[in-house]
């Protein structure tokens, strides 16, 4: 990666936000897991067993995932296998016994759709902020239960009837099934990027937070520990100082992070592997149905070799909400757009999509190594997208792709990226 990255498209600004939001942000976790659970299938065969029997606890979702995690393959559920990972700043369990019950939030919510021929993995992020319905759930440590509400901020789910809640608001947002979920804490951003030994990220201008305590000059920064978490934590820092900001410059990290896992010798190494792998399952309390060996290693292996072109970052859609400049609802044609695909398991691209309010392309997104994701020592197969360098080409080889509208933003991990300053 370049000192100083070169020309690149405008960021997409879409509106300036004025936002007070907290600073708890945890996608940083949420992909890693998903990085690692996803490509690194030997190392979870190997430790899966032990790290499960060592959870404190699974969490139980409703009757029908329950049944349907139950009773399905993970490697062929028709339409595809939909996993939601939820980012808390909640440490024990659903919830942390010495904080307010009612406190807890899923402040990061990723849903990560694999497709039924395991060609492309979708990963979307929902704003925290987002004015959704919520239905009416029972809170599992206080049996509290909570009324349905037509109209309630996105990130009270959690508080208001733990994982299996936010995995209902979802289903309802979406029109998907989604049986399996896993909550997770911020510990292990420290861990796996430890592991990693640094994640290398581009900064196209310099960030200055000073709430966080992160300042990095332009240039390429190899982050690990409480660096990497600053940075996936920076919301004043970077773009428009909004959390929609905060989610494509972290989707710089997160595309960095899965491109390194997949190059370089990582799947290679049985040890960095065991470290990576250790790190995600002991951070996660998982539901009964991803709790088991068979699910996480049929999980993985599902997704090794798999292009990094392939595997897609992308923020639900919304626009500001006219009752509150501080909120977001949802952009009802293109989300409706979106769902649509995710439940006819489409294969989409962002080709003509932006990367978000506070990313840009770099001039090193045509690198080769970048538009592709050997498992080593795999050769290359059919999922692997022929290997072209031109960025326009890593998300759209294929002839029955279906674009997904412009306004949705993202990018690929196989597109390298910056993160801008503010």
């Amino acid at each position: 990666m370049p000192d100083a990255p070169g020309r690149a498209r405008p960021v997409a600004r879409h509106g300036r936000l004025p936002r007070r939001r907290g600073w708890t942000t945890l996608l940083s976790v949420v992909a890693s897991a998903a990085a690692v659970l996803l490509v690194s299938g030997t190392s979870v065969a190997a430790i899966a067993g032990a790290q499960l029997a060592a959870a404190p606890q699974t969490v139980a979702l409703s009757t029908d995932d329950q049944s349907t995690a139950k009773t399905a393959d993970v490697t062929a559920i028709k339409g595809g296998a939909n996993i939601l990972l939820i980012g808390s700043d909640t440490r024990v369990g659903q919830f942390d016994s010495d904080e307010d019950v009612e406190g807890a939030r899923n402040d990061v919510t990723m849903l990560i759709h694999v497709s039924e021929d395991h060609q492309q993995l979708t990963a979307v992020s929902f704003p925290r902020d987002l004015m959704v319905p919520i239905p009416a759930c029972t809170n599992p440590e206080t049996g509290t239960t909570y009324p349905a509400a037509t109209s309630a901020q996105f990130n009270t789910a959690l508080g208001n009837g733990g994982v299996s809640c936010v995995v209902d608001t979802v289903e309802n947002l979406t029109g998907l099934t989604v049986p399996y979920a896993g909550l997770i804490t911020f510990d292990g951003v420290i861990e796996m990027s430890n592991a990693l030994g640094g994640v290398d990220v581009c900064v196209a201008s310099p960030i200055d937070d000073t709430f966080t305590g992160l300042h990095l000059t332009a240039g390429a920064h190899s982050l690990q520990g409480t660096d990497a978490l600053a940075f996936l934590r920076s919301r004043h820092g970077v773009g428009d100082g909004s959390d929609l900001a905060r989610i494509s410059s972290q989707q710089v990290f997160l595309s960095a992070l899965l491109r390194q896992v997949t190059s370089n010798g990582t799947l290679s190494n049985p040890i960095t592997l065991y470290k990576l792998a250790g790190a995600a399952l002991s951070n996660m309390t998982l539901s009964d149905g991803l709790a088991r060996t068979r699910t996480l290693v049929g999980l993985a292996s599902t997704l090794r070799g798999m292009s990094t072109s392939s595997m897609l970052f992308v923020q639900y859609p919304v626009v500001d909400d006219p009752a509150d400049a501080a909120r977001v609802v949802v952009d009802e044609a293109n989300a409706h757009t979106l769902n649509v695909a995710l439940q006819t398991d489409e294969r989409t691209t962002l080709s003509d999509s932006a990367t978000g309010r506070a990313s840009q392309e770099s001039s090193e997104t045509a690198s080769p190594s970048a538009t592709t994701a050997p498992s080593a020592p795999s050769t290359p197969t059919a999922t692997a997208e022929p290997g072209t360098p031109a960025p326009e080409t890593t998300t759209t080889s294929s002839p029955s792709s279906t674009p997904l509208p412009s306004s949705i933003t993202g990018q690929s991990a196989a597109e390298q990226t910056c993160s801008v300053g503010n």
